[in-house]
């Protein structure tokens, strides 16, 4: 039986929640009212379960190639359907990096063989590469990527004259990790002085902290703005850099946009004492007060996107000492 009858959804689409049935005829909806009966169809009462579009995560990590025993296209692609996204965009932090266009049309190829959902793949920028991403194909990929701080993976872009020119160069959307590197270092100099490897991981929000990713944002936003990129910046996390962004103008005349993650949207820094270097992730979980400013920009259309930032390690990888631990 080709049919199926979804009976009693709260549809969510176009801001809206709506009590509706949806028919289903193969792979098309046929119909959406709010009573449907067809006896050729099979029936599935959700019973006032929410019914979403499939969503499209912007940011994730899948590990392949080179990284494989964390997990993989086809295993995190199955694991993204079973938590309804059915469109994922993959970052180039693999092995190799995926910095090349050899190596992003490779993934392509990976991805046509196992991938059980829709996808693409960032192409990562770095200090060397400026002529290869002259080269892209801007419909051959979903953008660029730049780390302005260093994080998984070690693809950090420091050279300010390559920035510039990347910036003047990418006809194509720039999505931009941000975290000032120089305020990193010193802020991890200074814990390292004191703790050695093994830091307290409460100390994680103070090291990688709410000063250099406004620092970083702020610069990158202004780069943007001097030449004209399209600028869309990953994982904010701090309440100063909702500041940044805009809800004054429709989404699709946007320049500068920002994505807020689902991690940085449930804990705090209070939650390290409990769940250390589970919730290590990069920029850091921070304040309550910041936590809840990023509710705040979400509520009213200044983030343009909720992503996961999807990255798996291994058990044994976190459970490292601080400055080890990924």
């Amino acid at each position: 039986m080709s049919k199926i009858l979804i009976k009693d959804a709260k549809l969510v689409n176009e801001q809206e929640i709506l009590e509706r049935d949806v028919l289903l005829n193969g792979t098309y909806i046929e119909r959406i009212d709010p009573l449907i009966s067809d006896e050729n169809a099979a029936v599935i009462n959700i019973e006032g379960s929410y019914l979403l579009p499939g969503i499209i995560d912007d940011q994730v990590h899948f590990r392949e190639p080179g990284l494989t025993h964390k997990g993989t296209i086809a295993t995190e692609s199955r694991a993204a359907l079973a938590g309804g996204i059915t469109s994922f965009m993959e970052q180039p932090n693999t092995k190799p990096q995926t910095t090349t266009i050899e190596a992003l049309e490779a993934k392509f190829q990976r991805a046509k063989a196992t991938a059980f959902a829709n996808y693409s793949f960032l192409f990562g920028g770095t200090n060397t590469n400026l002529e290869e991403l002259k080269r892209l194909d801007k419909l051959a990929c979903s953008g660029v990527k730049l780390f302005l701080g260093s994080s998984t993976g070690n693809m950090l872009v420091d050279d300010e004259l390559v920035l510039e020119e990347i910036f003047k160069n990418t006809d194509m959307v720039i999505s931009a990790h941000c975290e000032d590197e120089a305020t990193i270092r010193k802020n991890l100099s200074e814990y390292m002085d004191r703790y050695g490897d093994d830091i307290p991981m409460e100390y994680h929000p103070l090291i990688r902290s709410s000063e250099a990713c406004y620092l970083s944002s702020s610069k990158a936003i202004a780069l943007a703005q001097r030449t004209g990129a399209r600028l869309h910046v990953f994982h904010v996390s701090t309440a100063a850099e909702t500041a940044l962004f805009t809800n004054e103008i429709p989404l699709s005349e946007k320049k500068i946009t920002a994505e807020v993650c689902i991690h940085h949207l449930t804990f705090t820094d209070e939650d390290y004492a409990r769940s250390g270097s589970r919730i290590k992730w990069n920029p850091a979980v921070k304040l309550a007060s910041d936590k809840e400013a990023l509710w705040e920009a979400l509520k009213d259309d200044r983030f343009d996107i909720v992503a996961t930032d999807h990255a798996p390690h291994t058990l044994e990888e976190k459970q490292q000492p601080y400055v080890k631990a990924p």
